[in-house]
């Protein structure tokens, strides 16, 4: 009996790495590859925030505080100060770290709406410092960040650092999934469903709160760091409380609380952001209408057209209403 986890375990986690083994292939298949890493880097930051309020059901507004501050941190560590590519990565994962330890220390005093009020201001504070600061490029950003070299290969070419981001990538989905399915993990579960019991079991329910917090805001500001190594550039818009917005969205449209829903919601939400001007010229060309051509610039009505939809049919989102249908078929 001892070896069932393990073994219910299994499917699971072949299931993952047939996963990860399709997207190592896509650039062979012709994806364009900066493309991809782009969802992987705002999948990660979505299962970064997953981790948070689907396993321990604390909602922050103020997520993108800890992607900017990644990405400005190892973006002027590598243009300016010319650290190693790895060092820089690592650099912008412990100052968000730490950034999550100073906001989570604040904000873990309250609890609903009061938890989630506070930390929208603190990131709104850290987007406003971002505009002043003389080391972020105020409205230009940081601009030319070089990609350097690393394992060995040079990232200057689009598919070594392809499989770098995947490598990294993969590791944090499986610090996150040995998280959430450990003891500790095992906790904030409780926490979410009953905070008053896990309380009443003996369990120092903020120092736990904290810690999730925290590894919550390391795994952003990774998939911040990486995005900047990425794209070369690190603007307001990392940081501007519309990103967080954005990554509640994508948790709620993949799923919330399930591992691959938030790696699902990225891929749709930020697939609406870059192909949505081609569909609506694809529409405008196919039915006559114009309006279609001006679609492009209404991602803002699109995205939110889709979170009342997620919100009114798919509560569980896609990957979730998916395995809810899949059970009641086993079941049947």
């Amino acid at each position: 009996m001892a070896d069932a986890p393990h073994t219910r375990a299994m499917p699971t986690l072949v299931g993952y790495a047939m996963l990860f083994a399709a997207v190592a292939l896509l650039p062979a298949l012709g994806a364009y590859p900066i493309f991809i890493m782009k969802v992987m880097c705002y999948a990660l930051f979505a299962c970064a925030f997953n981790l948070l309020i689907g396993f321990t059901g604390l909602l922050s507004f103020g997520h993108a505080a800890f992607l900017g501050v990644a990405a400005y941190t190892a973006g002027h560590a590598l243009k300016v100060w010319g650290f190693p590519t790895p060092l820089g990565l690592l650099l912008g994962t412990g100052v968000a770290a730490l950034t999550g330890l100073a906001f989570g220390w604040l904000a873990i005093r309250r609890s609903g709406i009061y938890f989630s009020m506070i930390t929208l201001a603190l990131g709104q504070m850290l987007y406003f410092i971002f505009l002043q600061a003389p080391f972020t490029g105020g409205e230009d950003g940081l601009q030319s960040v070089p990609r350097g070299r690393m394992f060995g290969l040079d990232l200057a070419q689009d598919i070594h650092l392809y499989y770098v981001v995947l490598a990294i990538f993969g590791a944090s989905f499986w610090l996150i999934y040995r998280t959430v399915h450990s003891p500790f993990g095992q906790v904030l579960t409780s926490i979410r469903e009953n905070e008053a019991r896990a309380v009443s079991l003996g369990y120092d329910v903020e120092r736990f709160k904290l810690v999730a917090f925290v590894l919550s805001a390391a795994l952003a500001g990774l998939a911040g760091a990486t995005k900047t190594l990425v794209l070369g550039f690190a603007t307001l818009t990392d940081a501007v409380w519309t990103t967080s917005g954005a990554v509640i969205l994508m948790t709620l449209v993949g799923g919330m609380g399930t591992m691959i829903g938030p790696i699902v919601g990225a891929l749709v939400i930020i697939a609406l952001e870059n192909k949505i001007g081609d569909v609506g010229k694809a529409l405008a060309d196919f039915t006559g209408i114009a309006w279609f051509n001006g679609l492009g610039e209404s991602v803002t009505l699109v995205t939110g057209l889709i979170f009342i939809i997620c919100v009114l049919a798919f509560r569980r989102g896609l990957v979730g209403e998916f395995a809810h249908l899949l059970a009641r078929w086993r079941k049947a």
